[in-house]
């Protein structure tokens, strides 16, 4: 099943948060002179229109980036993340969104890695033709969890693995945790950054308490709630579940998670950091 297509969402409340992240993270690691390696496990096409017809449909990014882009922020990790919509947006006018991969494209050094994973047989051949003169580049046509088997370890020893998926089938929760397992015994070193959707709340921490049953330690929860919990209402927020998180992440999120609620949420917004299982 690839009915899911991320045109209709790009930019919305739910990619600030995990770009956010994404970022941060990123920032953290490029501190560092050793070459990284970025694997993204459902990557899209990277780049999205926002004058397209699938989000003009949704206007979903009116809720998100639209908001954002020309804030002057106070936290660095805000600024930050605000810049690179912009390098996309020279023009003063809000026209592109990059995806996951795109981010870590913009920010990621000649010698840094960069692999992914899409299986969605029309973004797939868009992915791939934005990497094709792009050194240390794997882009493949698989499955997340087959390029997990595939691609992990990488040659490097370190960096941050995204996990991101669409969430249409009810069996993809456990396969996450799953593959999450295998993910883990090949590459330990790595930070793990986990997207999750807040549709249905016993859902949503019946999924949480399953990774936390993994045994994996350092497992950082970050979630910003636009609504209300609602039942049967659609998405009301969203989550990263980080683990491996660099030691700055609770702070930077808090700061910039501070600016975003006052700019993008509503009466009912709110936001967490939670440690939930230690180092």
């Amino acid at each position: 099943m690839l009915s899911y297509r991320h045109s209709y969402h790009a930019g919305n409340h739910a990619d600030v948060v995990k770009h956010l992240t994404e970022v941060a993270i990123l920032d953290y690691l490029l501190k560092k002179d050793k070459p990284l390696c970025y694997h993204d496990t459902h990557a899209g096409a990277g780049l999205y229109s926002l004058q397209s017809e699938h989000a003009l449909k949704t206007a979903e990014y009116q809720g998100g980036i639209a908001k954002l882009w020309q804030y002057e922020a106070q936290s660095s990790l805000l600024k930050r993340y605000i810049a690179l919509i912009n390098q996309l947006n020279p023009d003063c006018e809000l026209a592109f969104y990059p995806g996951s991969p795109k981010i870590a494209a913009l920010m990621l050094r000649n010698d840094d890695h960069i692999q992914a994973t899409e299986l969605h047989p029309t973004d797939f051949p868009v992915l791939k033709s934005q990497f094709v003169r792009r050194r240390y580049t794997r882009i493949e046509n698989t499955d997340a969890y087959a390029g997990f088997k595939a691609m992990l370890p990488p040659l490097v020893k370190r960096g941050l693995v995204l996990i991101d998926p669409p969430y249409e089938l009810k069996t993809e929760y456990q396969d996450l945790v799953t593959g999450l397992q295998e993910a883990y015994k090949r590459f330990p070193q790595a930070t793990y950054a986990i997207w999750y959707p807040v549709i249905e709340r016993i859902a949503v921490e019946a999924f949480i308490n399953s990774l936390v049953a993994t045994g994996i330690k350092n497992q950082l929860r970050i979630e910003f709630n636009l609504h209300a919990d609602s039942h049967g209402h659609g998405m009301t927020g969203s989550g990263m579940l980080v683990i491996n998180p660099p030691y700055t992440l609770a702070e930077d999120m808090q700061r910039a998670l501070n600016e975003v609620q006052q700019q993008i949420g509503e009466a009912a917004s709110r936001f967490s950091i939670t440690q939930l299982v230690g180092e």
